[in-house]
């Protein structure tokens, strides 16, 4: 290959990347911008067929493999089938190899995650090790088998395999951020249609704030002034109310208020359960200066009311802390259950709701562990804040 084609095939990686980085920065779909929309809309199905089954990737190694073994057809008249076939393998296999590297591991654990600086640091170990262990094999394939190797000099055998290795880095990375838009713009499409869902069945069920607490102000007047117990449980609900309607139109809410309201739903259930139940709710001194999307962290609470063991004779624990350590808000739930426990349709359901928002709010910031043991279940959440 000559000078004009390394430069060529380093020209269209680049080219690569950068479509790749545009469509990924893309924040509406280009299909239904044109005039041509049956067009697009078909090769947008065929696209999502091609994805689902892998048979881009099928295809694309197809082509890739072909074109290299007509390109490298000689070697069947001067060094042999055996080495021609080998010469395929160990070629196209290192590419796969670090292809994949960068697809599956690379891209979703560094480059997603905002860590560029080891992403980048991955790519160049991917080119250091094609390039090295391709440049070893070819030494053995062109100065043992054929004998011609005084005739390529090791920089310019060097540069053509750095060249290789960074195009095919290049166009499955275009490749890589094609498909993470695409699957951000169907999320989107989604979480748009459902919040209009959301929102309709919202206004068909609203009730007047106010009508509701002037509600609440008078039931509490009624009631007796010797039963204080009916009147804080009145208060406290009425707080949880305000919080719910007034508070959380936000997309992100302070910690502090967070709390406060896990205080007020904590401290009406008390009022439920007294006795032989074990209720702690422990919060750090360095939990603040921080927001989260709001009502998250009560349903992992409400799971563990819900579920919480009913013993006659020892005590039924719920565990409730919250600590904030570098940079991270660690979130723990712990509730004791009865070994005859079963599970009813609708469980879960709040758990399933919560996972979806954490995935959706805070994808890559955030990990969860559940524990579903015999006689005990655990919700252990780490989130970034900073």
């Amino acid at each position: 290959m000559t000078n004009c084609t390394y430069y060529l095939m380093f020209c269209i990686s680049l080219f690569a990347n950068f479509i790749g980085l545009y469509i990924s920065s893309c924040k509406t779909c280009i299909w239904y911008k044109t005039p041509n929309v049956k067009v697009f809309c078909l090769l947008h199905l065929i696209m999502r067929f091609f994805w689902k089954y892998k048979l881009d990737h099928l295809v694309f190694w197809c082509v890739t493999i072909s074109f290299y073994a007509s390109v490298t057809a000689h070697l069947i008249s001067t060094a042999g089938l055996f080495q021609y076939c080998l010469n395929i393998v160990v070629r196209n296999g290192l590419l796969m190899l670090i292809c994949y590297s960068n697809v599956y591991y690379c891209f979703p654990q560094y480059f997603k995650r905002g860590k560029y600086a080891l992403y980048a640091l991955s790519v160049v170990s991917c080119l250091l090790f094609y390039t090295i262990f391709q440049n070893i094999y070819d030494t053995w394939l062109y100065g043992y088998v054929l004998g011609d190797l005084q005739k390529q000099s090791l920089f310019y055998n060097t540069f053509y395999n750095f060249s290789i290795a960074l195009f095919y880095l290049s166009f499955t990375l275009a490749l890589a951020l094609s498909k993470n838009w695409y699957k951000q713009q169907q999320l989107l499409q989604k979480i748009q249609v459902e919040q209009l869902e959301t929102e309709l069945q919202y206004l068909k069920a609203q009730i007047n704030p106010h009508f509701l607490f002037n509600s609440i102000n008078t039931i509490y007047f009624q009631i007796d002034k010797k039963n204080m117990e009916a009147r804080e449980s009145l208060q406290k609900f009425s707080e949880l109310l305000r919080y719910q309607l007034y508070e959380c139109n936000e997309q992100e809410i302070a910690i502090e208020k967070e709390i406060e309201y896990l205080k007020s739903y904590i401290d009406l259930q008390r009022l439920r359960r007294k006795k032989n139940y074990n209720i702690q709710f422990e919060t750090g001194a360095d939990v603040q200066h921080f927001s989260i999307a709001p009502l998250l962290l009560i349903a992992f609470v409400e799971n563990a009311f819900k579920h919480v063991s009913n013993y006659a004779d020892k005590d039924n624990t719920i565990q409730v802390q919250l600590h904030q350590q570098n940079g991270y808000m660690l979130f723990h739930v712990i509730n004791t259950k009865s070994n005859n426990y079963v599970a009813h349709d609708g469980d879960g359901i709040g758990l399933k709701n919560v996972q979806r928002r954490l995935k959706l709010l805070y994808e890559n910031r955030y990990d969860l562990q559940i524990e579903n043991e015999p006689d005990f279940y655990a919700v252990h959440l780490k989130l970034q804040t900073s």
